[in-house]
């Protein structure tokens, strides 16, 4: 997409997208390649050192059995909260799509996004059930209140889509930052990196446009409400989407002070928590939703900082 496109003929481009380049869940992922297969013992489940928990000395000191165990089930759990958020994804678009007139180029796009998505949650529970691994995926209370937050596509579509942004925008900054290290990882779990970040890449995108666009022009009560919920939502689903749950810790053991650490209490976690939010915080200044209440919320939430040069800037390594 170009800056010198319409709103309607960047949605024509992401659909184009979308046929000259998506993926099927059983045919683009080697599942039964033996060079894939997920086998006990195997060291590539070792967390990479760029994954929060991965990084920390206390996992880096465990031994090499425990630390492929909580490897293997933090993919695995982290695969399957992506697919939950997806669902909701999912239903909450078919909702917006109900209320949209004929000829409405968003409807293509969407529907080709909700293709991509269904395969992406065929993909990501294959993952789980090759693993072994009985995940829950999100915390409790998000399976409780997830059946309601679609009705947001249709009620308040500018925050139903505040909320896909936050979902998307922390697995895509963690994931890309996995494939940019270098670092060995097993290569089942790589190819399906690779296959969300090249078609959330378009996601994403929309829902920056679609922001864009359609914030500046709502009536002022709305866009106040947006302006201060939406790093409320950043913050909160940040939370769901990158941090292990309750049951998670408890039942690998993971000392309160190692999470604390990691979420985000040191200054390389408040660092990787500022960097999630370099991409929408430029979203924010250019869609009008800055302003000195929602500053010191983005203060407040420790999600602020400078704003990206352009988008997915791999972030600084200095604090």
């Amino acid at each position: 997409m170009t800056v010198e496109q319409t709103y309607e003929e960047k949605l024509q481009t992401l659909s184009e997208g979308s046929v000259r380049l998506s993926f099927n869940a059983f045919k683009d992922v080697p599942w039964d390649d033996p060079a894939y297969a997920v086998v006990p013992d195997d060291e590539r489940w070792i967390l990479p050192s760029v994954d929060p928990l991965g990084g920390h000395e206390w996992y880096q000191g465990l031994s090499r059995e425990r630390q492929i165990e909580i490897g293997m089930a933090r993919m695995a759990n982290i695969t399957k909260v992506g697919w939950q958020f997806e669902n909701v994804l999912i239903k909450g678009v078919l909702e917006y799509l109900m209320d949209l007139p004929n000829n409405d180029p968003e409807f293509r796009y969407l529907m080709h996004e909700v293709t991509e998505e269904t395969h992406h949650i065929q993909m990501f529970q294959e993952f789980v059930n090759r693993t072994g691994a009985d995940v829950p995926g999100a915390a409790r209370w998000f399976r409780v209140v997830q059946s309601a937050l679609p009705l947001a596509g249709r009620l308040l579509p500018e925050i139903f889509f505040t909320g896909i942004l936050a979902g998307e925008e922390p697995i895509d900054h963690l994931q890309k930052q996995i494939l940019r290290s270098g670092e060995t990882i097993h290569p089942l779990m790589e190819r399906i990196m690779q296959i969300h970040v090249a078609e959330e890449a378009r996601h994403i995108s929309f829902a920056h446009e679609y922001l864009a666009r359609k914030a500046p022009r709502l009536p002022l009560p709305r866009k106040v409400l947006l302006s201060v919920l939406y790093p409320v939502i950043m913050r909160l689903l940040c939370d769901v989407i990158a941090t292990p749950t309750r049951a998670f810790i408890k039942q690998y053991d993971i000392p309160h002070d190692v999470i604390k650490d990691l979420y985000w209490d040191n200054p390389e976690s408040e660092k990787l928590l500022r960097d999630l939010f370099a991409d929408v915080r430029v979203l924010a200044e250019e869609a009008g939703l800055m302003n000195p209440v929602s500053r010191v919320l983005w203060k407040r939430l420790r999600i602020d900082g400078r704003p990206a040069r352009y988008r997915s800037e791999p972030a600084p390594k200095a604090a």
